[in-house]
């Protein structure tokens, strides 16, 4: 079992490794209390063309504007966009690391994570970059009989089923987003499919 006072003492410790970018995304991870586990805030990304991440279970998120005073900003801004969340008011845990989300030479971008806690989740309100949002339990995520290989093009990568099967897998860089927060709590998800 991993608590919230778990995740809050992990995220509290943590020094977060910070990427230099010019080209920035960011994602708020939102997690609430829902004995018996925390639950985490996924989404289903909308199917768009031209959208690499087009279909995919993501955090709220997307790319920081010129006119986000930060990343964190950004993250807060999409959420409110996306789900209609509002972070004004959440308690703010910590951040994960930096990511690097593009291919670095030709398409360089960071990816950066922020972690809030929320008392009661609100009835959401999804715009048109969401097709679903679903509050998935930690003990979900950590469940080996939840972790999948997920195909994209010709590889399989590593993925977590949080809902419908081929079409609620979490993998790619949310998938590494997770591996990077249950690592700082003591708890590790494969790095390879089975």
């Amino acid at each position: 079992m991993l608590s919230l006072d778990d995740l809050r003492r992990a995220l509290t410790a943590h020094e977060p490794r910070l990427l230099d970018a010019r080209k920035r995304a960011a994602v708020a991870v939102v997690v609430h209390d829902a004995p018996p586990d925390p639950e985490l805030l996924f989404i289903e990304r909308a199917r768009h063309p031209g959208d690499p991440w087009s279909g995919q279970m993501a955090f709220p998120g997307g790319r920081v504007d010129p006119g986000d005073a930060d990343a964190r900003a950004a993250a807060e801004r999409e959420t409110l966009e996306e789900v209609g969340l509002s972070l004004a008011g959440a308690e703010r845990l910590g951040r994960l690391d930096d990511l690097h989300a593009g291919i670095r030479v030709v398409a360089p971008l960071v990816l950066s994570a922020f972690v809030y806690r929320i008392d009661t989740p609100p009835p959401l309100v999804l715009n048109h970059e969401v097709a679903d949002a679903l509050w998935v339990p930690v003990g979900t995520l950590l469940d080996p009989g939840r972790h999948v290989g997920h195909r994209w093009g010709p590889s399989r990568w590593p993925g977590i089923l949080v809902g419908e099967p081929d079409r609620h897998v979490v993998w790619g860089l949310t998938y590494r987003l997770l591996q990077g927060f249950f690592a700082l709590a003591g708890r590790t998800l494969p790095a390879t499919t089975r």
